[in-house]
């Protein structure tokens, strides 16, 4: 070294790092885009961050955050006592249920395989209505018989299934739109009903169905809304109490299909009147407990209303009646 020559040493020094830094920089692998060291101390050297938004993108990432705040907000709802408490009965209902279900085995389905063998039977030139074998008779109009040919003409054991799963996921269906606006009190409703939803799940019998088409009258457009609340009508009678519920036009339509209806019975009279000797042949029956269920078909009605309670009133009973005079006077007109 030039000791005599300060400028030429720090110059070489100067010189050396700059090779050090340079040499460096070649012998380093080239980092993709996206990929920063971790600043601080020398511990975290070596290690890589890989910033998101140049590995997913946007839509991932909203839908991401969309099922991270529904998940929160879901999270949140288990501290409210009312939803524990409601999902404590409702899961203390469906295993009372399903246990009563499992113990029964292959002794229910009766009701819903009289439908199944009286398609059958009507379709092999048979009298539906007097069936041979192990078959309750079908008891229905006689018009109503190719509605069920789809699903009857499958074999019972797939039909049997059908029925019930389908039934099931319909039922599920609305305690889910239930549950969603009042939870306790659809718990307790449905802990209160507990015993007719099992025994038409047991034995395959329409009023569930029928209920369940109620359900969907209030909610569809005012022809098939009608059209649904006539059938269901025309195979038990209980439905027609569900009328005044019926929403707008809905009750107009009711009343046409029910029309349709009358006038398929009289076209078909001679085995009307076998179905209505099936129907009345039965003599002494029991209380039918499972006939509860209908009450089912008026939660959508009750839980829409401001004031679903209104009916019990004498406003709202003067209110009716000033209404009737008006369609009334219409009517004169």
């Amino acid at each position: 070294m030039n000791r005599g020559s300060p400028s030429g040493s720090v110059g070489s020094i100067l010189t050396a790092q700059d090779v050090v830094r340079e040499c460096s920089a070649m012998t380093e692998p080239a980092r993709p885009p996206g990929l920063q060291p971790v600043p601080g101390s020398a511990r975290g050297r070596g290690r890589i961050i890989v910033d998101l938004s140049d590995v997913v993108d946007r839509g991932t990432r909203r839908r991401a955050g969309v099922f991270r705040r529904a998940l929160r907000r879901e999270v949140s709802r288990l501290h409210d006592p009312k939803r524990i408490a409601a999902i404590l009965i409702l899961s203390l209902t469906f295993a009372v249920i399903l246990s009563g279900l499992i113990a029964r085995g292959e002794a229910g389905g009766a009701d819903a395989r009289a439908y199944w063998a009286g398609v059958r039977i009507w379709l092999n030139g048979g009298d539906p209505y007097h069936p041979t074998g192990p078959f309750l008779p079908y008891v229905y109009a006689p018009w109503m018989l190719p509605l069920f040919a789809p699903w009857a003409l499958l074999p019972w054991d797939v039909a049997w299934f059908v029925w019930r799963v389908g039934t099931v996921l319909l039922l599920l269906w609305t305690i889910h739109w239930a549950y969603r606006r009042r939870p306790l009190t659809t718990a307790v409703i449905i802990a209160v009903l507990a015993f007719p939803f099992g025994a038409n799940l047991d034995t395959g019998n329409i009023n569930l169905q029928l209920t369940l088409m109620l359900w969907g009258a209030q909610f569809s457009g005012p022809r098939l809304g009608g059209l649904l609340w006539a059938l269901a009508t025309w195979m038990k009678w209980v439905p027609v109490v569900f009328w005044p519920i019926l929403p707008g036009r809905a009750k107009q339509w009711g009343l046409f299909w029910l029309a349709v209806s009358v006038g398929l019975s009289i076209l078909t009279l001679p085995l009307t009147i076998i179905q209505m000797q099936a129907l009345f042949g039965f003599g002494a029956r029991p209380v039918r407990l499972d006939f509860l269920v209908y009450i089912w078909a008026t939660v959508p009605w009750f839980y829409r209303k401001a004031d679903p309670f209104d009916f019990l009133r004498p406003a709202t009973w003067r209110r009716w009646a000033g209404e009737t005079r008006t369609r009334l006077r219409l009517v004169r007109a």
